[in-house]
């Protein structure tokens, strides 16, 4: 009988080590939106910064 109840424990241990790094994936992935969301419009502006530089040096391309 105590064969089992360990066997049993160990499936809900692992269950529960999914459920964390789910919950950590999630925790990184918010993270990586609100980085987005707050600085999207520097990032979007430090390309279109380069775009501009690199059509001034070379003739007939655009952004």
């Amino acid at each position: 009988m105590e064969s089992n109840d360990v066997t049993a424990r160990r499936r809900d241990e692992r269950g529960a080590s999914a459920v964390e790094y789910g919950l950590l994936i999630a925790g990184v992935a918010a993270v990586v939106v609100l980085v987005i969301f707050s600085f999207g419009h520097v990032i979007g502006d430090l390309f279109g910064n380069s775009c501009g530089t690199v059509a001034g040096t070379i003739k007939g391309t655009g952004c």
